[in-house]
């Protein structure tokens, strides 16, 4: 895929291109990462402290959201390093810390190598191990290989602190300590004894969830509308036809739940503002992912606008976004009627457009409603495939924007603009939450 073209396109374009990517789009940064490191503890103040002396920057702030992981992106020797900082998981129920472990895992794909775990001596109980015990298994048995203690107050160590350093092989290192070489030198043993292997969800954390994520994309307002209606057999459901934001709604389909989100149409829109909802999308199914893209479509010939439409949902969310995808074909009334069924199979756009996304395709009456368990059950054939992943997630969001900026920097190259300073700098990354 062609995203710009060098003899047509002016430098200041691609410099804000290259800039919007990064703005909403830090990913890029954590998938290319060699040192990916989380840290663990109950007190926001030392892992803000601790996550700005690893990267030697106030990247970090204390006052932003303590509530989700928080990933920042910095340097090492020329070496790529992420560190995500956890909410207090102490306080969180299981399930919610089940759930803020996988997003801390797809915010540092493909995993984290280095797991720090800060520790007050004189607090850490036995219902803290207890806990801490938990969180680390849904890291994966090797958790403890890939961890080591910060002591964050020079206080005598109990039972329990003893065990935790028995337990990371007494790797440790003081939050008093000022020696950042130490540090680093310590993280990348880490990283070397365990041969650059790193840690994922557990079978715990990654089972099925009983939400099913659907994204409808189009052009058309009304139609994705008119399929958030029949999909929930409900009337008067979903927002403005032509909202410039996100729709999120919620039903009982067959038995099952599902969570639909109208993406709004992102054709010639800013480069800004479709990267920000396409944004906003991602953090809407956060943590489980897009289970399918629905491309809602009339039965009738594709527009320029309707192209445009799909040209910029495949640039934005990459190539990969099409092996998420089916059609959803509208009609006001009956599905098998030979005009519907031979326009479908003798337009050349349509069926270009159909075998693009795998022949998944189903023509759903607006008025009857029959074929909505058809449309689910496309829907889990695709999802529980095993040729590619169960949903599309940030992980793969991450790729995606890392080859825009591949990309664009060798673009930039190729102009040899000195004034472009390439994107070496920290990086704050909240991801919203619905």
């Amino acid at each position: 895929m062609i995203l710009f073209n060098s003899s047509k396109t002016s430098m200041s374009k691609i410099s804000h291109s290259h800039a919007t990517i990064i703005k909403y789009f830090p990913l890029c940064f954590v998938a290319a990462s060699e040192f990916r490191i989380v840290l663990l503890g109950k007190s926001e103040d030392k892992k803000t402290k601790l996550g700005n002396f690893i990267i030697r920057d106030r990247g970090f702030d204390v006052q932003k959201s303590n509530q989700r992981c928080v990933p920042i992106c910095g340097e090492w020797r020329g070496k790529h390093v992420t560190v995500v900082k956890t909410p207090d998981l102490f306080s969180f129920p299981e399930q919610k810390v089940r759930e803020e472990v996988r997003r801390c895992i797809s915010l540092i794909f493909p995993g984290p190598n280095v797991l720090l775990l800060l520790v007050k001596p004189s607090e850490f109980k036995e219902k803290d191990k207890e806990k801490l015990k938990f969180i680390l298994s849904l890291f994966g048995e090797d958790a403890f290989k890939h961890s080591m203690v910060i002591i964050t107050h020079e206080e005598k160590t109990g039972s329990s602190v003893n065990w935790l350093l028995e337990k990371c092989g007494q790797r440790q290192f003081s939050l008093n300590n000022k020696d950042h070489g130490l540090l680093t030198e310590k993280i990348e043993n880490i990283v070397q004894e365990n041969k650059d292997t790193f840690l994922t969800c557990t079978e715990e954390t990654r089972r099925p969830k009983s939400v099913l994520n659907l994204v409808l994309c189009g052009r058309r307002g009304a139609e994705k509308t008119s399929a958030v209606n029949a999909i929930l057999g409900q009337r008067k459901f979903g927002g403005p036809e032509d909202s410039s934001e996100c729709v999120k709604t919620q039903g009982e389909v067959c038995g099952r739940r599902v969570s639909l989100l109208e993406l709004p149409a992102l054709y010639g829109k800013p480069q800004e503002a479709v990267m920000e909802e396409s944004f906003r999308c991602i953090s809407l199914c956060d943590p489980e992912g897009i289970h399918a893209f629905i491309l809602v479509l009339p039965v009738g010939a594709l527009t320029d606008e309707d192209k445009g439409e799909l040209e910029t949902i495949q640039n934005t969310f990459s190539s990969k976004v099409t092996d998420f995808t089916l059609i959803l074909f509208s009609v006001e009334l009956d599905p098998t009627a030979p005009p519907v069924v031979d326009f479908i199979r003798q337009n050349r756009d349509i069926q270009e457009l159909c075998q693009s996304c795998g022949g998944r395709s189903v023509v759903v009456s607006m008025k009857d409603k029959q074929q909505i368990p058809e449309l689910l059950d496309q829907v889990d054939k695709m999802r529980l495939s095993d040729q590619k992943p169960h949903s599309y997630t940030t992980g793969m969001f991450a790729h995606g924007q890392m080859e825009k900026i591949l990309q664009l920097e060798a673009e930039i190259k190729k102009l040899k603009n000195p004034h472009v300073v390439s994107c070496k700098y920290f990086i704050v990354f909240i991801f919203c939450s619905s």
